[in-house]
């Protein structure tokens, strides 16, 4: 563990120019060129076999030793977010309007410094498989795991287990944390359009008005988790949009709503299609208007399965202190396509403590937050563990 340390920190300050550099150059969903070339570049040289153009702009880098038989899988996101930044730092964004605003680009740095540690130290038997994936904040079910295991991620690069890490704001700063099971949220969005028939506000009587018929819409969705969810599974209904009329006095003839729906298991995600579906008709019916529900699902939720979580704790206590070590943390509702890759492969997403704010400057405000910025000290503490994790796997 020192020797890795050690060799890790003796390039530290490379890797935290490279971050900043990044940083500075974000680029957003399937555009990652720059990223991506920068990437294949360095592992070249550190002698990795590199494909690019799996699922877009993502690439993979492959370094076999000894019988090469087991392999492991480590992914870092690579894309950018559509937001102003307004950090202040020295490499802020240089492209009005994107930024870093999720850390991806500390994981990119994580993962490269690991690469080079890994192909200098050559101590394993077996296959490293990383894998830089484009299009996280895609927010569509062909987003960029997806599409590079529609690319033949997998079959061209088989992984044993995969692994992939996160930085979290509001943690302290190199806590590295775990949850064996469902670990975060699908997200699926859907909208319902209420048909009436308009007229005007002073005759109500000669309308089907659907702003009443999709207010009691709302109002009907708020049983759904209350009523019908199991108290001990966990949903969200939200409605985040309502859009009806352009004046005082005119019934209009739409309304349309705009909904988050969010849970951890397979089947509550069923039944919460089912009764949204069910309800927005019912309701409709009743105030002689029609409902259409446009349900389209979004990423799965992430399941980190009980034997590779186990081995991921496992070197975490050789990493970090044990204080510094969450077993068995809170599951979070936000989404990830990594769920895409835990879906075909077993596995394990952790979450490295980003800081936390008032404390660590910038690196603790919220993800996606214009303020925020990676810390940096997360370089040393994420490669560190990222070598540990494929060379005890590798053994």
């Amino acid at each position: 563990m020192k020797e890795i340390r050690q060799l890790i920190a003796a390039d530290l300050d490379y890797f935290i120019q490279l971050r900043h550099d990044i940083h500075e150059h974000p680029e957003l969903a399937f555009n990652e060129n720059r990223t991506s070339d920068k990437v294949a570049q360095l592992l070249q040289q550190w002698g990795y076999q590199v494909e690019k153009g799996i699922g877009g702009t993502g690439l993979v880098g492959q370094l076999r030793l000894g019988d090469g038989s087991k392999s492991i899988g480590i992914r870092a996101d690579m894309d950018a977010l559509p937001i102003k930044e307004e950090s202040g730092v020295a490499y802020t964004s240089a492209h009005e309007g994107k930024m870093h605003a999720c850390g991806h680009d500390g994981h990119t740095t994580i993962l490269l410094a690991a690469a080079k540690a890994l192909a200098t130290r050559k101590s394993f038997n077996g296959t490293v498989n990383l894998i830089f994936q484009p299009a996280e904040e895609f927010g569509r079910p062909n987003s960029g795991a997806a599409r590079m295991i529609a690319d033949g991620l997998f079959e061209k690069y088989p992984c044993d287990a995969v692994f992939g890490m996160h930085n979290m704001p509001g943690y302290p700063q190199g806590q590295l944390h775990f949850h064996d099971g469902w670990m975060m949220a699908s997200s699926d969005v859907v909208t319902i359009t209420v048909k009436g028939v308009g007229g005007h506000g002073a005759k109500p009587h000669n309308t089907h008005d659907p702003i009443v018929a999709a207010c009691s819409i709302v109002m009907a969705l708020q049983t759904i988790v209350s009523r019908n969810v199991n108290p001990l599974d966990s949903a969200v209904v939200t409605v985040g949009m309502f859009h009806a009329g352009v004046a005082n006095n005119v019934i209009p003839e739409l309304v349309e709503l705009k909904l988050t729906v969010r849970c951890f298991k397979p089947q509550v995600r069923k039944l919460l299609q089912e009764r949204i579906e069910a309800i927005a008709q019912a309701q409709a019916q009743s105030f002689n208007v029609e409902a259409e529900v446009d349900y389209q699902h979004g990423y799965a939720p992430v399941f980190n399965t009980s034997k590779e979580t186990q081995f991921a704790r496992d070197v975490a206590r050789k990493v970090v202190a044990e204080e510094d070590i969450a077993d068995q943390t809170e599951p979070m509702a936000g989404s990830e396509d990594f769920a895409f890759m835990l879906e075909k492969c077993p596995g394990c997403y952790l979450f490295v403590g980003n800081g936390i704010k008032d404390v660590d400057a910038a690196s603790g405000y919220e993800l996606h937050n214009p303020y925020y910025d990676f810390n940096d000290k997360n370089i040393e503490v994420g490669a560190t563990y990222w070598v540990t994790l494929a060379e005890e796997f590798l053994k």
